[in-house]
C-alpha cells in the first residue's frame, strides 16, 4: 500500500517509515520539520536503501494537502503530526487545540474528497487521565489533565464520529504508552528540541555530558522503590504495531482502539539502573519533589492488540537502554 505519514520525519514516524518499507509498503512523508530534521530522510534511505518521497508541508494547510493527494494515490494515512509537549500545551493551549485538531479535520476532509478510507491515529495513554486502577484496558473511562491529552481525546471522538457517518471509513486508534529506544543501527532516534521533556533522552544526554544530572521527581510513591512506574516500549516495536494497524484497517470498517505497550511497568529507577548496567555508565541523579499531575503507576493491558492485531512487544528493557545509548553516543548533537 501507499501510505501517507504525516509527521513522518519525527521520532515514531521515522521508525514506522523504516518498518513500512521493510514490510513492502510505499511510505510518503509529509512534515513541516517543526520538531524534526530533514536529515532523517537521508538516514531512512541509508537504513533501507529506499528514499521515501517527501512533501515539506503543514498538514493544517488544506490546499497543500489537496495538491499532495492529487499527485499521489494513497491507500492509507497514518497521522503522527502534532505538537506534543505537555507543559507547553498548558502554556499555549490555543496553539495546541488549533494545530492538533485542525490537522485531523483537514486530513479527513481531503481523504473524503479523494476516496481514501483507511486512517491510523497516533493517540496516547494520556487519554486515560488519572487511572484509578492498573493495568489500563481500552474500555476504561477516559479524561485528561492537560490540553495535549485533550487534543488526543478530542481527535479520537472526531474520528469515531466521522466513521459513524461514513460506512467506508476505517479508523484504528493506537494509544501509545512510553516509547523509548532507537533503531539498532544507531542512525535514527529521538532528537528533542532543547532540554528533553522525557526520561530516556534526558538520561542519554546526562550520559553524554550534555546535562549535569537527572532529576527524579518523587521517591515516595506507593511503588516498589518509591519512584513513578510507567510502561516503556521500544520504538521499533511501536513502529511495527502501525504496520499491523494499516493491514487491519484495510480489511475492516469502523473504529478500533488498541493499547500499544508492553504490559509491564518499570519505575524510574528501574530505567536508570538498567541503563547504567547494560551500558557500563554512571548516571548522577537527584531526588526532587513530585511534579503536579504525575501519577504513581500507569501501564497497559495489551491483550487486545495481541489477540486482534496479532502484535506484541518483543524487545526488552535492556534493548531499549542499549539502543538509546547507541543512538545518543553516535549522534551527540542529534541530527545536527
Amino acid at each position: 500500500m501507499k501510505v501517507l505519514l504525516t509527521g513522518g520525519a519525527g521520532f515514531i514516524g521515522s521508525h514506522t517509515c523504516v518498518e513500512l518499507i521493510n514490510a513492502g509498503h510505499t511510505p510518503v512523508i509529509a512534515d513541516n520539520f517543526d520538531n524534526s530534521c530533514p536529515e532523517v530522510i537521508n538516514r531512512i534511505e541509508e537504513i533501507t536503501g529506499v528514499r521515501p518521497k517527501l512533501y515539506e508541508i503543514d498538514v493544517c494547510d488544506g490546499e497543500k494537502v489537496r495538491e499532495m493527494f492529487k499527485a499521489e494515490s494513497f491507500d492509507a494515512v497514518i497521522h503522527f503530526a502534532g505538537l506534543k509537549a505537555v507543559g507547553e500545551s498548558c502554556a499555549l493551549p490555543l496553539r495546541y487545540y488549533r494545530n492538533n485538531i485542525d490537522s485531523t479535520l483537514t486530513l479527513l476532509e481531503v481523504m473524503a474528497e479523494f476516496g481514501v478510507a483507511n486512517f491510523v491515529f497516533s493517540s496516547s495513554a494520556t487519554v486515560y487521565g488519572v487511572p484509578k486502577e492498573v493495568p489500563l484496558v481500552e474500555g476504561m473511562p477516559t479524561g485528561c489533565t492537560n490540553p495535549y491529552g485533550w487534543t488526543k481525546l478530542m481527535n479520537e471522538q472526531i474520528l469515531t464520529d466521522a466513521s459513524s457517518a461514513d460506512d467506508n471509513l476505517s479508523v484504528v486508534l493506537l494509544r501509545y504508552f512510553n516509547p523509548i529506544g532507537a533503531h539498532e543501527s544507531g542512525r535514527i532516534g529521538e532528537d528533542p528540541n532543547g532540554i528533553p521533556n522525557n526520561l530516556m533522552p534526558y538520561i542519554t544526554q546526562v550520559a553524554a555530558g550534555k546535562l549535569e544530572q537527572l532529576g527524579v521527581f518523587g521517591d515516595d510513591y506507593p511503588t516498589r522503590d518509591g519512584t513513578g512506574v510507567r510502561d516503556y516500549i521500544h520504538v521499533v516495536d511501536l513502529a511495527k504495531a502501525h504496520v499491523k494497524a494499516i493491514d487491519y484497517a484495510a480489511e475492516r470498517k469502523g473504529v478500533e482502539i488498541f493499547n500499544i505497550g508492553t504490559g509491564t511497568g518499570y519505575s524510574v529507577l528501574d530505567i536508570v539502573n538498567t541503563f547504567m548496567r547494560v551500558n557500563n555508565l554512571t548516571i548522577p541523579y537527584a531526588i526532587k519533589p513530585r511534579r503536579a499531575g504525575d501519577v504513581a503507576e500507569c501501564y497497559a493491558d495489551a491483550t487486545k492488540a495481541r489477540e486482534i492485531l496479532g502484535w506484541q512487544a518483543e524487545k526488552t528493557l535492556d534493548d531499549m537502554c542499549r539502543d538509546s545509548w547507541n543512538w545518543q553516543s553516535n549522534n551527540k548533537n542529534g541530527y545536527k
